[in-house]
């Protein structure tokens, strides 16, 4: 009998998945320390949180996003389970969101029901700066109102979020997309515009045509880029209603001195959107010397969403708007100020211990510390007395506690302190009164 032998496993075969890597040391802080200020501002501002599962039923954004957009049609990452249900993973916030809305009943809470959330999403495109397949976002969503100041409040927490983050010149790109009554007779001059063009549009625009009229303001292709300059916009086409409304909201901004540009061309890319969309751009600073400036940056994005209740079977619509913040391109760019979170905490004691009796006892005294709120550095599997006390001396901590043999039989530890190098004697049994009094010193 022959058994056959294990494959060998290449370094490639365990690499992390293409567009998606792993957070380490400083940078998983800075993601931490953004979603804390995130969501601090969040909580002032009457939203609450929301976590939704990682997977969803596929039917929650097949019937949300719309035919012809990217998301849907390509980025999806889907699987089918043993069982036989299609899952997918998020590639967005808002349906899942919306979902969870209708199912737990949200309907019968006051409204409107506000609502923050962050976490991973998912979409298989490819991968560059700040764009990855595996991408984070912090998202802001009002559910249940159709006012212009629920727009205008979206716009204000998300600027002020990145206000906070470090960026300064910020703006909001925004435009009015109409809704069921003014959209229909838009996509009719604008689906007619484009069919004379027909012969120079992109093969995609072609497609869009005739199964996404919205998308041909989308377009990235070159070929198409003139062409958006000449076309219908969504604005001249808007009911009374949506004209008011879009009035409203650019009446806020300025009431709120947000710096604001109207798009014609901006839809955002999916289909669930009415009236307000808007994206918020980092514009770079001039520069003195007349080079180059660097492309704007869009960190983050989002807009109103009436009917997406509707998509996902609800029997009556649910106005409701909402966006997002593409928090890797935040913490990617120069403009962003790292914001230490809570968690991280500096150690301002280094405790070393010498000798197996010392060890047995260790985890009792750095409990007594962690009981004290004081956070340590240690390296518990160290064994000699010189290397520890080095590491003791990078680490920044200003006392050194050490435990060694005799300390553990004498029920004592000795506390240095690393910038006068003067030591004293404590007993284990007044160590947390000790420590009570050390950390005034070292506030």
């Amino acid at each position: 009998m022959t058994t056959e032998k294990p494959k060998k496993i290449k370094d490639e075969d365990i690499a992390s998945p293409k567009g998606m890597r792993d957070l380490l040391d400083k940078e998983y802080y800075a993601y931490q320390g953004f979603f804390e200020k995130a969501s601090e501002i969040a909580i002032y501002y009457g939203f609450r949180p929301i976590e939704t599962p990682i997977l969803e039923r596929e039917a929650v954004f097949t019937s949300s996003l719309g035919i012809g957009t990217d998301i849907r049609d390509k980025e999806m990452y889907t699987i089918k389970t043993k069982g036989g249900d299609h899952l997918a993973m998020r590639p967005e916030g808002t349906a899942a969101i919306m979902r969870a809305y209708i199912e737990n009943g949200m309907q019968a809470l006051p409204q409107p029901v506000m609502l923050y959330n962050y976490g991973p999403f998912f979409r298989h495109e490819n991968p560059q700066r700040g764009r990855l397949r595996e991408l984070r976002q912090f998202g802001l969503e009002i559910l249940g109102t159709s006012k212009s100041i629920a727009d205008a409040l979206i716009i204000r927490t998300m600027t002020l979020i990145l206000c906070e983050a470090g960026f300064k010149n910020i703006s909001v790109e925004i435009n009015s997309i109409g809704d069921k009554e003014c959209r229909g007779a838009y996509l009719r001059a604008l689906t007619n515009y484009y069919k004379k063009q027909s012969t120079v549009i992109c093969p995609d625009c072609r497609e869009r045509i005739k199964t996404n009229p919205l998308r041909l303001l989308d377009c990235k292709d070159a070929r198409c880029q003139g062409l958006k300059k000449n076309a219908p916009t969504p604005i001249e086409s808007l009911c009374n209603d949506c004209r008011h409304h879009f009035k409203e909201v650019i009446e806020y901004l300025e009431a709120m001195n947000i710096s604001y540009r109207i798009n014609n061309n901006l839809v955002r890319g999916l289909d669930y959107y009415t009236r307000t969309v808007f994206e918020i751009i980092e514009t770079p600073a001039e520069s003195s010397d007349g080079t180059e400036q660097p492309t704007p940056l869009s960190l983050g994005g989002g807009g109103r969403y009436d009917y997406l209740a509707r998509a996902l079977g609800s029997k009556k619509d649910v106005p409701a708007v909402g966006g997002g913040i593409g928090v890797d391109r935040v913490i990617m760019s120069p403009s962003h100020k790292p914001l230490d979170p809570r968690i991280l905490k500096k150690p301002k004691v280094y405790f070393i211990q010498l000798g197996s009796e010392a060890k047995l006892k260790s985890f009792g005294i750095i409990e007594t510390l962690r009981k004290a709120h004081v956070p340590i550095a240690q390296a518990l599997s160290k064994d000699g007395l010189g290397q520890q006390l080095a590491i003791a001396e990078r680490s920044g901590a200003p006392y050194t506690i050490i435990f060694g043999q005799k300390e553990a039989m004498d029920e004592t530890v000795i506390i240095r302190n690393m910038e006068t190098r003067s030591q004293e004697t404590v007993k284990l049994t007044d160590l947390p009164e000790f420590v009570k009094h050390l950390k005034e010193e070292l506030r």
